[in-house]
């Protein structure tokens, strides 16, 4: 099979494209077709190795060679104990664990995938498995005349989350670069600051903070918030994550805020919510472009160096636009 493999950490260009062997479905696993796959900052992570935890189980070189969590297709063949699927049957999820997506086959745990809605095409699928469940649980809290902020927004998660929060009945501010801020309006959002030229902590405060990029100090996501208000942060660099668990956590309880890193639910029961609401025309899914296999590279560059507004998916079989 053509699969987009690579070696070494770095830049997009150590990727190449390789003829390698499919690989074969273990008991409880799902030998998946790949059809689309959707591009996370978890893949820009996983390919650069930073920040250091992106290098889990792999410190020197990647343990996996192959990139893409976000996968869509159909079941070219099961494991001996699965019962959920049969081969032919089209399917969805965020392959976290394992990766390959950025290949013609990729095997899957079972339990981490669910059933494409017809509704949907391959490539529209294939945005949610990871995205979806970070924006409705970062938006979780959100409610009637709550002030929310979300950093970030102009992203696939944050596309999602502007419209959540909106839904809920929130005031939403967002908050990208300027080449994204009249997207971030045509989502709902109605306040939008260019990071580039305007410090978010110094506009609250907010009732609630969802911040994509976290690097800032602690005691600036404190100055953001509201009494009672409430900072959660998904990824960043290991330092700042580190001094959130710990000198946030107490700044937060002596001023009567919360200062946390949100430790994400994965998995079909915390996707399949959102893409129900999609399906109800609550919920948009806003892909901005689709690539071939064979540019996976200028695909991550395009959503590593922050271009995308929404989701970037990589057609893999050809067919990614199709139900």
């Amino acid at each position: 099979m053509r699969a987009v493999v690579y070696d070494e950490y770095g830049p997009p260009e150590v990727l190449r494209v390789e003829e390698v062997p499919a690989p074969s479905p273990g008991r409880n696993q799902v030998l998946v077709e790949v059809i689309a796959t959707s591009i996370n900052l978890s893949d820009w992570e996983g390919l650069h190795g930073t920040p250091f935890y992106a290098r889990f189980g792999g410190l020197r070189r990647p343990s996996r060679r192959v990139l893409g969590s976000d996968i869509a297709g159909r079941v070219a063949a099961v494991g001996p104990e699965v019962t959920r699927f049969r081969p032919g049957d089209a399917v969805y999820g965020d392959n976290l664990a394992l990766m390959g997506g950025f290949a013609q086959y990729a095997v899957a745990a079972e339990s981490v995938l669910a059933h494409k809605p017809a509704a949907l095409t391959f490539a529209e699928a294939s945005t949610l498995p990871q995205a979806a469940p970070i924006a409705l649980q970062g938006t979780a809290s959100a409610g009637p005349g709550r002030r929310v902020l979300i950093n970030g927004a102009g992203g696939g998660s944050g596309s999602f989350a502007i419209q959540l929060a909106k839904l809920a009945g929130a005031h939403v501010t967002g908050v990208d670069n300027a080449g994204k801020l009249d997207y971030m309006r045509s989502l709902g959002a109605d306040d939008v600051l260019d990071y580039r030229s305007e410090d978010y902590t110094r506009t609250g405060p907010y009732d609630l903070v969802l911040d994509l990029v976290a690097h800032r100090s602690v005691f600036a996501y404190r100055r953001a918030l509201a009494p009672g208000g409430r900072f959660l942060c998904v990824g960043g660099p290991v330092r700042t994550l580190l001094e959130i668990l710990t000198v946030g956590t107490v700044a937060g309880l002596l001023s009567g805020r919360r200062i946390q890193v949100m430790a994400v639910r994965l998995g079909p029961k915390h996707f399949e919510p959102l893409a129900r609401q999609c399906l109800a025309g609550e919920i948009d899914i806003h892909i901005d472009r689709t690539f071939p296999l064979d540019e996976v590279p200028e695909a991550l560059a395009f959503h590593g160096e922050g271009h995308a507004l929404g989701k970037v998916v990589v057609d893999v079989a050809g067919r990614a636009h199709e139900a």
